[in-house]
């Protein structure tokens, strides 16, 4: 950093005021204070974990040293999420995680969700409001998990609407009687599976998968219309989507 305070100062909390210039190491161990029923008598004296240390406790006692990927909001990844690698690879000498996905926030009408605002909302209260589980998840997961998602009800239906017609195609395949094969409809079916891990490979683009998968899949419907859709075609981009829905979990 080019700009450091003129004079040395010390921070006393665990976490730093938006300063991220500090040059001090962070806390790993409170000492008890009088009172305080939240302690251990340990061999270096009464006191508690600060909570930097609890993401590196628990991923490493329940997953080991390395995990394959860690995830959290943007606002851990400068300091908390740096205090996680510098105590689990302090400790264990080996990489803590593969890859690291940090997620944008969660807005609703453009402002941020806050109870003293009074713009909360649960998913029981979207449920209430005729709204289904799948309806709920893929609106959370249908965008980039790097862009804030604003919430709207208006962006709430559109979205389930989307998937509701997606999975009226997808019964439709199944209902497919045709013997006859053609050559893009055997093409279509095959790609399904391969252009959804291509999509998702690339930085976990959700949005991107599913609209290739909802034009894949409006074509093959075209297809079966026309009786150019083969029953062995079909049951082929059933098969490939109940693989994909393993991962998504909004399809069947």
């Amino acid at each position: 950093m080019s700009r450091w305070p003129k004079k040395k100062r010390r921070f006393h909390k665990d976490t730093y005021p938006g300063t991220p210039w500090n040059r001090g190491d962070f806390v790993l161990w409170h000492g008890c204070q009088k009172g305080n029923s939240a302690c251990w008598e340990t061999e270096i004296g009464s006191g508690r974990p600060a909570w930097n240390i609890q993401d590196a406790a628990m991923v490493t006692k329940h997953l080991g040293f390395t995990i394959n990927m860690a995830c959290g909001g943007i606002d851990n990844l400068v300091r908390h999420h740096d205090y996680t690698i510098a105590i689990a690879e302090g400790v264990s000498g080996k990489k803590f995680a593969n890859y690291w996905l940090h997620g944008a926030h969660l807005l609703v009408d453009g402002k941020k969700m806050s109870k003293s605002i009074g713009n909360v909302y649960y998913p029981e209260d979207l449920v209430a409001k005729g709204y289904r589980n799948d309806h709920v998840r893929f609106f959370l997961i249908y965008g980039h998990y790097r862009k804030k998602l604003n919430f709207t009800f208006k962006k709430l239906a559109e979205t389930t609407q989307r998937l509701d017609a997606f999975k009226g195609m997808v019964q439709n395949l199944r209902r497919a009687k045709s013997a006859y094969s053609s050559e893009k409809a055997k093409l279509l079916a095959g790609s399904i599976v391969s252009s959804f891990d291509e999509n998702m490979n690339n930085d976990l683009d959700v949005k991107a998968a599913f609209d290739e998968l909802y034009e894949t899949v409006s074509e093959l419907y075209g297809l079966m219309k026309e009786k150019r859709l083969s029953i062995e075609d079909a049951n082929a981009a059933v098969s490939g989507l109940h693989r994909i829905d393993s991962v998504m979990g909004v399809v069947f």
